[in-house]
């Protein structure tokens, strides 16, 4: 084997396509691109969606529903949730600092403390906004429950 007798796979080059050098080419005149219309000049670009005239289905299929931009969302923790901190972190206040730091919320996040589960210790909680149900089974297991702002 020489260098000078090494060559690519038969197949595996193609040459490519030269459009718009002149008659003799095979493809100039038109250059591959039909005759006159929009298509054929520079600068075209075809609009999303565009369906050669035909209705887009954006403008097809009827407008429905609301999107409120001025819902405010809640994180919700249970008290499972909270007692689950308790017995694995042995943490005895509950505050915005402690959820963060343990994962469970973001730094801009709002919380409400819902009362899925059950919670068996004495705990003060301090977050935005409570379930009345949250609220009795807390105190009920001797806590305090305090609402941010």
């Amino acid at each position: 084997m020489k260098l000078e007798s090494l060559k690519p796979a038969a197949g595996s080059i193609k040459k490519r396509k030269i459009i718009g050098r002149g008659q003799g080419s095979g493809r100039g005149g038109t250059s591959t691109k039909g005759h006159n219309g929009a298509q054929s000049r520079a600068g075209y670009s075809r609009k999303i969606g565009f369906e050669g005239g035909q209705m887009p289905l954006q403008r097809r299929i009827p407008k429905f529903g609301f999107k409120n931009n001025n819902k405010i969302v809640s994180k919700a923790i249970n008290l499972d949730t909270l007692e689950a901190l308790v017995t694995d972190k042995k943490v005895k206040e509950i505050t915005l600092e402690v959820l963060i730091k343990n994962g469970l919320i973001g730094k801009r996040d709002l919380v409400k403390i819902l009362s899925r589960g059950e919670i068996k210790a004495k705990l003060s909680v301090t977050v935005h906004k409570f379930s009345k149900a949250a609220v009795e089974a807390i105190e009920a297991a001797g806590g305090t429950v305090t609402v941010i702002g």
